[in-house]
């Protein structure tokens, strides 16, 4: 039977004809679309194909697309950049004609018109037509793909091809269900007010993009994931971080999330968050632990330990607020702090401190399934940065592993006394590019966050940030939820 690629996002509504008249359109989602006019038969290719390629531009995504013209018809799979994937492709037969007896049953079998089985109707062609050129552009990987049909080339292989066992494909094998995605019309934007006034008009790529990357955050995934977000310095926006991957994850994707600060003595996410009726850490849920995992006890309980955020819609556990801070969190109380977390959420966000060499931080990396590293446009912790993921990569193993593997989210400021207008503003940007371009090469993604002033002091809220911000985390997201 035919196979598809498995990671392809198709758009299956297009098809590009090209008539035997010399005319040629190219069908999106029932619109049709006429392509320009073309001296030859490849000219009409090269222009419908130039129309599929600006779809998947505008789509950022490989479309499928049926083809139909004079010499043949089949599947192409074309990508953005504008490489051409063959899924199938059948040149159309000649029409043959034979002068054999009406009388014998053989004969008038060969007066019929050969053609490929299960395949449409095509509309017959002259006699004697010659294919002379590739149906379309040369393609990358030539991967056609025959079902239940002879070939064409030649009597003798017409004749194995007779002898041979006739092949169906199983009832097993075949649905009439499809499941690819459909084009929404445009919301945003003049689009989207074209479309609300009765005029449908898709998307444009910007709105194509966003919705990609919410599809991303809205995901489940099989079991527990958890995300940790580091930088050996201080005031490189880790808190900030965590808040926002919280926020956006726990509101596309309604999985259960909790945002954990893992300082090794006392750490800042409880300043900037919600507090709840009572004042228990971390320390107070480690206590706990015997009770919170016995089958017995109900979901609901996690309630007396945890902070829940009600805009947002995350809880935060704290880290231990005692007045002395004499107290370290050890290896072992990370791992019954975390075996309770994944018992009662699906995603554990966890806060840092500033020492890669403590207990608890290594251990929190022992757990982590993707890494973060936070630094703002300022050159200290840039480079502090770096060397937490060169340490990293030193030892090797899952750490190493985790480096390679990180997101590097880098904000233009949000340092309060740092002016953000003017040339201050446009060096601010300069400086995030270039540290951002610096990380390229050594991480699995790279996201620039704009300033916000709503970043900066007090508690943080996702509705309290600028439309580009909020675009900008929602980025970010989806980049950190494709390496789950």
């Amino acid at each position: 039977m035919s196979t598809t690629p498995t990671e392809v996002l198709a758009f299956p509504n297009i098809k590009a004809i090209i008539s035997d008249n010399g005319t040629a359109e190219v069908v999106v989602a029932g619109n049709s679309r006429v392509v320009a006019a073309g001296d030859t038969l490849q000219d009409l290719r090269d222009n419908a194909l130039a129309l599929v390629v600006a779809e998947a531009r505008t789509l950022q995504r490989p479309v499928r697309v049926r083809i139909e013209d004079p010499e043949g018809y089949g599947e192409l799979i074309v990508h953005p950049g504008g490489n051409v994937e063959s899924v199938s492709y059948e040149p159309r037969p000649a029409r043959r004609r034979t002068a054999a007896p009406a009388s014998t049953p053989a004969a008038a079998a060969e007066v019929t018109d050969t053609k490929p089985a299960a395949t449409p109707a095509v509309k017959p062609e002259p006699a004697q037509r010659t294919v002379e050129r590739q149906p379309w552009p040369p393609l990358a990987a030539e991967t056609a793909l025959v079902e239940d049909v002879a070939p064409t080339s030649g009597a003798p292989e017409r004749a194995a091809a007779a002898d041979a066992p006739v092949t169906r494909r199983s009832l097993k094998e075949t649905s009439f269900l499809v499941s690819a995605p459909v084009l929404e019309p445009a919301t945003q934007g003049w689009r989207g007010t074209l479309t609300r006034l009765g005029f449908r008009m898709d998307p444009s790529a910007e709105e194509v993009s966003e919705r990609e990357d919410i599809r991303t955050v809205s995901q489940h995934w099989p079991g527990p994931r958890t995300i940790a977000v580091v930088n050996r310095k201080g005031g490189a926006n880790k808190t900030p971080t965590v808040v926002m991957l919280s926020a956006i994850l726990a509101r596309y994707s309604g999985a259960a999330t909790v945002a954990w600060d893992n300082n090794e003595s006392q750490g800042t996410l409880g300043w900037r968050t919600e507090k709840g009726a009572h004042g228990r850490s971390v320390l107070d849920l480690i206590d706990s632990s015997t009770e919170l995992l016995s089958p017995s006890t109900n979901a609901a309980e996690i309630a007396k330990f945890v902070h829940h955020q009600t805009a947002d819609k995350f809880d935060v556990l704290r880290s231990d607020e005692n007045e002395e801070g004499d107290h370290e969190v050890t290896a072992e109380e990370v791992d019954i702090a975390h075996q309770v977390l994944t018992r009662y959420y699906r995603l554990v966000i966890m806060d840092s401190g500033n020492t890669a060499r403590a207990a608890n931080w290594r251990r929190m990396i022992d757990h982590t399934n993707q890494l973060v590293v936070p630094v703002t446009a300022i050159e200290d912790r840039a480079e502090a940065a770096r060397l937490t993921l060169q340490t990293l990569e030193s030892r090797g193993g899952h750490d190493a592993e985790l480096a390679r593997n990180a997101v590097v989210i880098v904000s233009e400021s949000t340092d309060a006394k740092r002016s953000m207008t003017g040339d201050a503003l446009k060096r601010a940007k300069a400086e995030a590019q270039r540290i951002a371009d610096g990380f390229e090469p050594f991480v699995r993604a790279v996201v620039r966050i704009p300033y916000d002033p709503a970043l900066v002091n007090g508690p943080i809220r996702y509705e309290t940030l600028q439309p580009a911000t909020q675009r900008a985390w929602l980025a970010a997201a989806a980049a950190v939820a494709k390496g789950f």
